[in-house]
């Protein structure tokens, strides 16, 4: 199996890769929808602070790997021969997912802390920051756990500074080249 595993910062477009991978029946696992379906499962709704709680307790608990270990069985259940995982934030995580594929490729989504702080406001889901200070505290706690490293190990690095249209290209071809 091989694992196509995305990552970059909030607001950055991690999802239109996976939307790109999806549209050429790649099979997506988000991994911040995991984060904001345990929060919910606590019955807590998932506003920023919520998903940092929780997605600090469960790394704490459970080891840095811990979210890509919710995975595995999704992964598992898909028998896929490809698979994306959307939002690692970790190396734990890249190594837990190693372990269960024979090939795997980091994509790198990255953007401006602007441009990423505007799409996150014009998003308007439950856990966007309401404004520059909480977007800032936002990315610092991304980066404590990890993000950095992942970043930096990246194979291929996509800057998203461009139409939607054009990314959604670039997206699309990325996928392509590595099916």
């Amino acid at each position: 199996m091989n694992l196509i595993v995305v990552t970059g910062m909030p607001g950055a477009g991690k999802s239109e890769i996976a939307k790109a991978a999806s549209d050429l029946d790649v099979p997506v696992i988000v991994m911040g929808d995991i984060i904001r379906e345990i929060t919910c499962r606590k019955g807590l709704k998932p506003t920023p602070t919520n998903t940092r709680i929780t997605m600090l307790e469960i790394r704490e608990k459970e080891g840095p790997g811990a979210v890509a270990k919710y995975c595995i069985d999704a992964i598992l259940k898909l028998n896929n021969d490809v698979i994306l995982i959307e939002g690692c934030r970790s190396l734990a995580e890249i190594d837990v997912f190693q372990s269960y594929c024979d090939n795997l490729k980091i994509v790198c989504v990255h953007a401006s802390p602007n441009t990423r702080f505007n799409r996150l406001q014009e998003r308007k889901r439950d856990d966007a920051p309401t404004d520059w200070e909480s977007f800032k505290e936002r990315d610092i706690r991304e980066l404590s756990v990890g993000l950095g490293g992942v970043i930096a190990m990246s194979d291929i690095m996509l800057v998203n500074e461009l139409s939607l249209e054009k990314f959604q290209i670039i997206c699309t071809n990325t996928i392509k080249e590595l099916l």
